[in-house]
């Protein structure tokens, strides 16, 4: 691109004021670099794996792992912190929550609860199963109920399962919440469940088990649009209790319904706001201010090279002192030994 002389003259003598490009187009920084332009990418992050292999990398020197409560700003220990977080992620992602599954197909399920509705239920790809007086309890109380039940469960099948309930091993979560059809939604309180059920209007029936999941659901307990009943108390009364509760009780709803509007009402269309954001990194001159601590960063803190070169002097020093260790009980027993034989 760069060899085509023609072209960046034309480029040249149109005196652009920025470059909008996708980082999945590398060749769309390299121009911007070459031109002298302010450049937008076009990124539509999400903060799992997903985001750091498919849309743009995601350093760790000044890049926070969620959850681990540090910022862009590290210093060498909140580095050393950050990839152990970092760690601990990937190893929960490839042998706790993967592998993928494939779509299916749920509509004729859901349409056939007619006016009753569907209920909704999931806790996580982290919990495969509940304990089976559990499952076989809120199973129960299912079967009790005149709206079809789609729950995700891996775990052995309830005994009490009813005709209405069908179990499945993954759901498309996000079209569920979004069906009219759907009444309640049971789960765990997970920030992206919790979003959902908000933005589509649907009241919860939470049972949190760990992480921020307490606290998410918190705030829609106190705001009248879901329930909380802890792991520990959930049994066959106390759930069929809260299912009819944020069943029939049209406040919950109502108050979902309002959240709902509010987390929609936004102050200008998604176009718009693209505009004013490109817009505003061309009247800024490129806006250095929104720039990531990278660019303060030397090289080997950038790759954090530092801290590997840290946890490979600890990992020597554990092996080699053990070898030692080892090697001297071995010559003093050894010793002792010659010591009774004379």
């Amino acid at each position: 691109m760069l060899d085509d002389e023609k072209m960046i003259k034309s480029l040249l003598d149109s005196k652009y004021d920025l470059v909008l490009t996708d980082p999945a187009v590398a060749s769309g920084a390299v121009l911007a670099k070459y031109l002298k332009l302010p450049m937008v990418l076009n990124v539509r992050w999400i903060t799992s794996g997903e985001g750091h292999f498919a849309l743009a990398p995601s350093p760790l020197s000044y890049i926070p792992v969620p959850g681990s409560g540090l910022t862009d700003k590290m210093n060498f220990i909140q580095r050393v912190k950050n990839i152990l977080f970092y760690s601990i992620i990937v190893f929960q992602q490839k042998f706790l929550v993967g592998p993928g599954y494939d779509a299916i197909y749920l509509e004729d399920f859901v349409q056939s609860a007619g006016e009753h509705g569907v209920i909704v239920m999931t806790l996580g790809t982290l919990v495969n199963a509940l304990p089976k007086d559990v499952a076989d309890g809120i199973a129960s109380v299912f079967a009790k109920i005149p709206q079809k039940v789609i729950w995700r469960h891996k775990g052995e099948r309830p005994s009490t399962l009813g005709n209405n309930t069908l179990l499945v091993d993954w759901m498309p979560q996000k079209d569920l919440l979004g069906h009219p059809q759907t009444k309640v939604f049971v789960a765990h309180g997970g920030t992206n469940g919790v979003q959902e059920a908000i933005y589509h209007g649907v009241p919860v029936l939470g049972i949190p088990l760990f992480f921020d999941q307490y606290d998410n659901l918190l705030r829609l307990q106190e705001r009248g649009a879901g329930k909380i009943i802890e792991l520990g108390d959930v049994n066959r009364h106390s759930f069929e209790q809260g299912i009819n509760e944020v069943l029939h009780q049209d406040s919950y709803r109502q108050n979902m319904q309002r959240l709902s509007r509010l987390h929609r009402d936004q102050p200008m269309a998604p176009m718009d706001q693209a505009i004013f954001w490109v817009e505003y990194v061309m009247r800024h001159k490129g806006a250095p201010h929104l720039r990531t601590e990278a660019y303060k960063m030397p090289w080997y803190s950038y790759y954090c090279l530092d801290v590997l070169l840290l946890l490979l002097t600890v990992a020597t020093v554990l092996l080699f002192s053990t070898v030692a260790i080892f090697r001297f009980l071995c010559c003093r027993s050894r010793r002792k030994t010659k010591t009774k034989q004379h």
